[in-house]
């Protein structure tokens, strides 16, 4: 049906239902969806709503920051994915979390841990996703690794602190820890990343490497987050690699690379004179279906439709309204 004008009526435009809709449309056709009572139009590659109704359940990925390295590589960030009933003309902040500052390789100068990423009072500080765990450092006996969504790597240096972080259940895994060597300087364990603990330290020639993370495919392609920093090693030996998704390689002899950007990958550890390397900061990530009305956003975001999705990727902090 075409559309039609009547002096008395107004105009009426073509509907179909869903499973009726034209079957070659063309660029910017549109009309009334019976099934979803929803005007739409074709974009060139699918159906998009132009309708009034707002969402009431939106999918989310949610990763924190990932820990700093140290001696020992940082734990990622927490990884927490599911879905969520939201309330219409609701502002919901959004929170991303940093990534964990680095600490001395070879010195006291401490990591700090990721921070946590939220999304208002639906995932919040209580329940939300935890920041990555800071790894050990080695000097003057040792800081011990840090607690976290995953725990950082361990790390000893006569009779400091050997093993790994733990992780928070359903979030990430545990570091790993230096071997169990205290007599001397040994490779530091791995941070654990969102889906396999971190390794442990071998020998003074092999640290141990991060932990992996985890895919998503809630931002309409494969994206691997939260992987753990690699340990750092002693005298040049093999430092730990990161894991993937993120998770900064470790170093014997220069300073451990950071985590990604926006993976709550861990930050790498480091033997060295220079420092291990700082957490990666984390991400939000939210999905439901397009056939609603766009969310109003503010921050530092995206937006994007694939499969049949808005998709709202937050790499900073902000707000969104369904």
């Amino acid at each position: 049906m075409a559309i039609t004008l009547d002096g008395t009526n107004g105009m009426t435009n073509a509907s179909w239902t869903t499973a009726g809709r034209p079957a070659s449309p063309f660029t910017g056709q549109q009309g009334f969806n019976t099934t979803t009572t929803l005007m739409e139009f074709w974009n060139g590659s699918q159906w998009l709503s132009m309708g009034s109704l707002s969402t009431s359940s939106v999918s989310y990925l949610i990763v924190a920051g990932g820990g700093g390295g140290a001696s020992g590589g940082g734990g990622a960030g927490g990884f927490l994915t599911g879905s969520v009933s939201v309330a219409s003309a609701t502002a919901y902040t959004i929170t991303v979390g940093a990534g964990g500052t680095a600490g001395g390789g070879g010195s006291a100068t401490e990591a700090t841990n990721g921070a946590n990423s939220t999304f208002g009072s639906l995932v919040n500080s209580t329940t939300g996703s935890v920041g990555g765990g800071k790894g050990a450092t080695i000097g003057n006996n040792g800081v011990p690794a840090g607690n976290g969504g995953s725990g950082g790597g361990g790390g000893a240096y006569s009779g400091g602190t050997t093993s790994g972080g733990s992780g928070t259940s359903g979030q990430g895994n545990a570091g790993g820890g230096n071997g169990g060597f205290v007599l001397g300087p040994y490779g530091s364990g791995g941070g654990g990343g969102a889906s396999a603990v971190g390794q442990n330290g071998v020998s003074n020639s092999q640290a141990g490497a991060g932990g992996a993370g985890t895919a998503s495919s809630i931002s309409g392609s494969s994206v691997t987050y939260a992987g753990g920093g690699g340990g750092g090693s002693y005298g040049g030996g093999s430092a730990g690699a990161g894991g993937a998704g993120g998770g900064g390689a470790g170093s014997g002899s220069t300073t451990g690379t950071s985590g990604t950007a926006n993976t709550g990958g861990g930050g790498g550890g480091s033997f060295s004179s220079g420092n291990g390397g700082a957490g990666g900061s984390g991400i939000v990530i939210i999905s439901y279906s397009s056939l609603y009305k766009d969310a109003t956003a503010t921050g530092t975001f995206t937006r994007t439709v694939s499969g049949g999705n808005n998709i709202y990727t937050f790499t900073g902090s902000g707000t969104i309204t369904f």
